[in-house]
């Protein structure tokens, strides 16, 4: 059984860790969930003192998924923060004043759709006629519609429940749900479970990306400071991938979630960090057609419109 209060005590069920806070002058905000990149470079302190000689200090506020650490950052409540593909294409649809700051192709590779292993789903087409528990709006939600595509369902076809991880969770464990559609630390920890199956990796299904998005206005008033942080969360990327033992240690450290299921999470990441190139924008926009065509959002966006250019002195970017 998966282990609810173990997601509790992660700090993973609320929606964030401290309350948001107005704008300050000489602070850059961070939003955060608790895996990949930026956990690491908040335990490191990498950023903090890469800013201290510009006069800017640092506040991070924890989130448990994209949809909300992304209104915060539309509002102005939080300045940068990164999330799975979905989720700015529902921030962008609903006029949310957020930018791509940068990407991180192939950063989505840690998601699967679980079914109950005594389930009779043996593949994605057992789905038609079943609840499936995801995050609205969420990375996940993405992964289940390419899915069922590829299984020759429409979105129609299923019975969306639309439930956080941590609720999710709990949802799959009693049987309130055929699956539950959702990505790591989560993930990991579900699959530890012997009455757990992995129904569809994301991995094995299509390439999905994750991305550093900025709050519009401090984009354009702070692009120096913006440029600062994601040369150095290049270098936190780099010391990653070539470390995974280590980040696996301190994942675990930071989040609660148990050392061997943050080993399979980091060893599912790839750990790189890119501006935004045409090709990974055009990867972006598939998805924001995706959900338009299917009616989830309520008019189309273009992704290129949102896309955040680093100043020309800036190192980010330039190798």
């Amino acid at each position: 059984m998966i282990d609810r209060r173990l997601l509790l005590a992660m700090g993973l069920s609320a929606a964030a860790a401290s309350p948001l806070r107005a704008a300050e002058t000489g602070v850059l905000r961070i939003g955060y969930q608790k895996n990949g990149i930026l956990v690491v470079a908040k335990q490191q302190g990498v950023i903090e003192a890469r800013l201290k000689p510009l006069g800017v200090t640092v506040r991070w506020s924890e989130f448990s998924a994209g949809p909300p650490l992304l209104e915060a950052l539309g509002l102005g409540s939080i300045d940068l923060g990164q999330t799975g593909d979905a989720p700015p294409v529902f921030a962008q649809a609903a006029g949310a004043n957020l930018v791509y700051a940068a990407a991180q192709p192939g950063g989505g590779s840690g998601s699967a759709i679980l079914v109950a292993a005594a389930s009779p789903i043996r593949t994605v087409a057992d789905l038609k006629g079943k609840r499936v528990a995801f995050a609205k709006g969420s990375s996940a939600h993405n992964f289940i519609v390419v899915a069922l595509e590829k299984a020759g369902l429409g979105y129609g076809d299923i019975e969306p429940v639309h439930l956080t991880p941590a609720d999710g969770a709990a949802a799959f464990s009693r049987g309130a749900v055929d699956a539950w559609t959702v990505w790591d630390p989560y993930f990991a920890i579900a699959e530890r479970a012997p009455t757990t199956r992995i129904l569809q990796r994301v991995s094995d299904l299509m390439e999905t990306h994750n991305y550093f998005l900025a709050n519009a206005d401090t984009a354009r008033q702070q692009p120096a400071v913006l440029a600062a942080v994601l040369d150095v969360l290049a270098e936190v990327a780099s010391w990653c991938e070539a470390n995974r033992s280590e980040v696996a240690a301190a994942l675990s450290k930071v989040t609660n979630v148990p050392l061997d299921a943050s080993q399979r999470a980091v060893e599912r990441i790839r750990f790189t960090i890119a501006p935004m190139a045409p090709g990974t924008i055009a990867d972006q926009q598939r998805v924001a057609d995706r959900f338009h065509g299917l009616g989830l959002i309520a008019r189309p966006v273009r992704v290129a419109d949102a896309v955040w250019t680093p100043p020309a002195d800036a190192r980010f970017g330039r190798g």
